[in-house]
C-alpha cells in the first residue's frame, strides 16, 4: 500500500512484496531506493554503477574519499565480491547475517565499483538480517552498496520519516519496515591485512568479536578505510556537551538511567535513552533522540555519563564524533 508521497519526486511504500519489487527496480534502473536493515536506514544504489554511486554521493552530499559498504544477500555472493581470510570466514559464519562489516581484499572485478570504494583496493561488505533487506537484496543480481539514508554527517535515520526529512525529493522510494530495532551501525572489522582491526564499534561488541580474532588492533589516527571514520559525523544541527552531570542555560538534555541532575528542570527538552541503563535500549533510542532533542531548538544537548563497555563503546563513539568541530 503507498503511503502519501513526501514530494512528487520521494514515494514512502510500505515494504510489502510489491514495493520490494518496485524498490528493486529503481535500483536496477540506476536509481536510489531507500530501504530499512537491521541497524538504521540504508540508501541503496546498485554498486555496480559508478553514475548510480555518485548519485548517492551526491544526494548525501558525502565526500568521494569515504568509502561505501556493499549489502549481499549471502555469504556466497559476498565472497563473489572480496577475497575472504581464514578470520573473515569465521566471523561471517558466525555473524552474518547481522551487524558486522568486514574489509576483505577486493575482487578484480567491477562487481563493486571503484568510485565506491573510494579507490581503495579493499572492500567494506556486510549480510544485512532485516526481512526486507534480505527480500530486496533477493530481488536483484548485483550488490547494492547502503551508507545511511541522511545528509552526510548528520544524525542517522531509525524511520522512514528521518530518511524523508533529510533526502525527500533526491530518492525515488523510501520501504517503510518500521523503526530499525538496532538503532547503531553495523561493527567494522578490518580483515585485509595480517592482523585484524576494529575500524568502528557498532552492533557487536568488541569482545564478542575477539572471541574469534583475538585481540583487535584499531587503525590509523588519519585514516579513513571504511564508513564513519572521519572525526565529525552523525551530527545535529546543536553542540553536543558530554559526560554533563548538570544542565546550563538554553540546553537540552539526553539522560541514561537515573537519577537526573539535580537541575534537569531548567532543560529546554529531557529525554532518557534507557531510564533502566540497558546499553541496548540506548543504541536504539539514540538517533531518534538526538533527532528529537534538535528540534527542541536548544543551542546545547548535553549527554549524560555512558559506560563504555559492550555497545556503551559504539554509543560513546557517535556522541564524540557527532561533538567533533564540524
Amino acid at each position: 500500500m503507498s503511503r502519501d508521497s513526501t514530494s512528487k519526486d520521494t514515494r514512502i511504500l510500505r515494504a510489502d512484496a510489491a514495493a520490494i519489487m518496485q524498490a528493486a527496480d529503481v535500483l536496477r534502473a540506476g536509481g536510489l531506493a531507500a530501504f530499512p536493515t537491521e541497524t538504521v536506514y540504508g540508501l541503496g544504489a546498485r554498486a555496480d554503477d559508478p553514475r548510480a554511486v555518485a548519485a548517492l554521493y551526491a544526494a548525501k552530499g558525502r565526500p568521494s574519499f569515504n568509502p561505501l559498504i556493499a549489502h549481499a544477500r549471502d555469504i556466497d555472493a559476498a565472497q563473489q565480491l572480496g577475497a575472504f581470510s581464514e578470520t573473515a570466514l569465521s566471523l561471517a559464519k558466525r555473524f552474518w547475517p547481522g551487524p558486522l562489516t568486514l574489509v576483505v581484499r577486493a575482487r578484480g572485478n567491477d562487481a563493486v565499483c571503484e568510485l565506491a570504494r573510494a579507490g581503495l583496493d579493499t572492500l567494506a561488505v556486510r549480510v544485512p538480517s532485516h526481512a526486507t533487506a534480505q527480500a530486496l537484496l533477493g530481488s536483484v543480481d548485483f550488490p547494492v552498496v547502503a551508507p545511511s539514508a541522511n545528509r552526510s554527517g548528520h544524525v542517522s535515520p531509525t524511520t522512514a520519516q528521518h530518511v524523508a526529512d533529510d533526502l525527500s525529493g533526491k530518492v525515488e522510494i523510501i520501504l517503510d519496515g518500521g523503526p530499525s530495532k538496532g538503532g547503531i551501525e553495523s561493527t567494522i572489522v578490518d580483515c585485509s591485512g595480517t592482523t585484524s582491526r576494529l575500524l568502528r564499534s557498532g552492533g557487536i561488541a568488541r569482545s564478542e568479536i575477539e572471541k574469534i580474532t583475538g585481540p583487535l588492533g584499531s587503525a590509523g589516527k588519519e585514516e579513513v578505510s571504511a564508513p564513519g571514520m572521519t572525526a565529525s559525523h552523525y551530527a545535529p544541527k546543536a553542540r553536543l556537551r558530554l559526560d554533563a552531570s548538570g544542565i546550563r542555560e538554553n540546553e537540552a538534555f539526553l539522560g541514561f538511567g537515573f537519577p537526573l541532575p539535580a537541575n534537569v528542570g531548567r532543560a529546554r527538552k529531557v529525554l532518557n535513552l534507557s531510564p533502566n541503563a540497558d546499553l541496548t535500549e540506548a543504541a536504539s533510542n539514540l538517533y531518534a533522540y538526538l533527532r528529537e532533542l534538535d528540534a527542541s531548538g536548544a543551542a546545547t544537548i548535553a549527554v549524560a555519563p555512558i559506560p563504555g563497555e559492550g555497545l556503551g563503546e559504539a554509543i560513546r563513539d557517535r556522541l564524540a564524533r557527532a561533538a567533533a568541530p564540524k
